[in-house]
């Protein structure tokens, strides 16, 4: 009853901070703020992945919130580098 309450009541705060961070993407002033955005917001969906793993009390959703850790670390060394350099493979 009370972890029900508890998942809840994080899916709508990881929701809500992922449209806080759609908002931020779209209104950014500058190319470093929407790449921090879109970092912000691989963080909320791994949130939102491990919650609804514990939610169904199942391990494979770890798995795929690790995978999209790994990807969203990637791509965001990918755009800091094009950022700074102007190419990704030298």
């Amino acid at each position: 009853m009370i972890l029900d309450l508890a998942l809840n009541f994080a899916f709508v705060c990881f929701g809500l901070g992922l449209l806080l961070n759609l908002y931020r993407l779209f209104t950014a002033p500058g190319v470093p703020d929407r790449i921090l955005a879109l970092d912000t917001m691989v963080i909320n969906v791994i949130a939102i992945v491990m919650l609804f793993g514990i939610k169904l009390g199942t391990g494979m959703f770890f798995e795929i919130a690790l995978l999209f850790a790994m990807t969203g670390f990637i791509s965001t060394v990918a755009f800091c580098k094009f950022l700074l350099r102007g190419d990704i493979i030298e």
